[in-house]
């Protein structure tokens, strides 16, 4: 088979560290968003059981079908969303799998008419590349932040991921995650958890549909998903190389998410996009040399997040074992090709290099307004400032 002859070492473990990086990231927020609506412990499980399905088969078979590394992740800004609705304790778990089914069918419309992809056509790439440099370099800061509390493990981790460059570049991030791995076991810094065994089950909860619950809880959900999911998400794919018309098919894929969060919403896959983090883990050079057999790294991150959808259980508590310093120093290094190759794209153009500096600066902030994430203001702010310096060009 064409895939066992492209996969290697460092394609692998790349898929690793993105599910690591994205799993144990954001699933805490996940768990309280579900929480926040009631949520039982045989439905949380089956929350981790739709949406590692659903984020595996939705990376893992357009990959292999396309040849193109397909990321996709739950919605992080999504899950905060509705924890802090959930909260208040106006809704419960059967208005919000009805928000979750709204907003499906609605990013489904977008992928289906071409809507979204004709938008993100008309964004300049100086404006993509600074927002894709401001998304991830949140990360890369985050690896050095991390030795305020865990010096020894980052500075191991640096040095690895520095005399890996140089000697075996190919396996670099292989080497830098070994060396996390070890020193934290030899030091016995894993966190105690209570693994459990045996499979996740799927509990079906009938959703129930009001406008309330779609104004409250499915536009935000959908808005955040859209917005600082999806746009960043494209910029990854167009940074690494994978956009164009012979690239990765970005309105059939999020179609594929759209439908995919309608059939398994239900079951607690509350919304599914585009990723942009783990998505430039496996689409840099890191993973693979040749960017044509990329795809491995991305279909080995799909069968690992289809792994933690069966054993739902078992794996978080071996994956949320590793300390969050860990996680944070693996991701910020295994991103510093993507963010300096981010930053040089968006910088080049001396004519655009103001606007790409607010966009850059805007989305590195973290700023939320009326509920939408940096991301989306950050691509506002860089157009409005490329457009205001057009016109005056065209004036002058």
């Amino acid at each position: 088979m064409r895939f066992f002859r492209d996969l290697n070492l460092s394609a692998f473990t790349a898929g690793f560290v993105a599910v690591l990086v994205g799993f144990t990231s954001s699933v805490a927020i996940v768990f309280q968003a579900a929480l926040s609506f009631g949520a039982t412990p045989a439905q949380l499980a089956s929350w981790m059981w739709a949406l590692g399905l659903g984020m595996g088969l939705c990376s893992l078979v357009p990959s292999l079908v396309w040849r193109q590394p397909v990321m996709v992740a739950w919605s992080t800004p999504g899950a905060a969303v509705l924890a802090t609705a959930g909260a208040a304790g106006a809704y419960n778990m059967h208005d919000a799998v009805g928000a979750f089914m709204v907003s499906a069918a609605l990013i489904t419309l977008f992928g289906v008419t071409g809507w979204f992809e004709r938008i993100m056509r008309r964004i300049p790439m100086a404006i993509a590349s600074a927002l894709l440099a401001g998304v991830l370099t949140r990360f890369g800061l985050q690896a050095f932040v991390a030795a305020q509390t865990a010096l020894g493990l980052v500075l191991l981790m640096l040095a690895s991921y520095l005399l890996g460059r140089r000697l075996a570049p190919r396996y670099a991030v292989v080497l830098t995650l070994l060396a996390g791995v070890a020193f934290v076991v030899v030091r016995g810094q894993l966190a105690p958890t209570d693994i459990a065994s045996g499979f996740a089950l799927p509990v079906f909860v009938a959703p129930h549909f009001s406008w309330a619950g779609a104004i409250s809880l499915a536009v935000p959900l959908f808005i955040v998903t859209m917005a600082s999911q999806n746009l960043p998400g494209v910029a990854a794919i167009q940074a690494a190389g994978y956009g164009g018309p012979d690239g990765i098919p970005v309105s059939k894929v999020i179609t594929i998410t759209g439908v995919v969060t309608l059939v398994l919403a239900p079951f607690g896959a509350f919304a599914l996009n585009l990723s942009a983090i783990t998505a430039a883990i496996c689409m840099g050079r890191e993973a693979h040399e040749d960017p044509h057999k990329r795809y491995t790294a991305a279909v080995s991150c799909g069968a690992i997040y289809v792994l933690i959808g069966i054993f739902g259980a078992t794996v978080t508590g071996v994956l949320t074992a590793f300390p969050a310093e860990l996680v944070a120093a693996i991701a910020g290094l295994a991103l510093l090709g993507t963010i300096g190759n981010a930053l040089s794209a968006a910088l080049q153009d001396e004519r655009h290099r103001e606007a790409a500096l607010i966009t850059f600066l805007v989305t590195l902030s973290g700023v939320t307004l009326a509920g939408v994430g940096s991301a989306f203001w950050g691509v506002v702010a860089g157009s409005l400032a490329m457009g205001l310096q057009e016109y005056r060009r065209r004036q002058a």
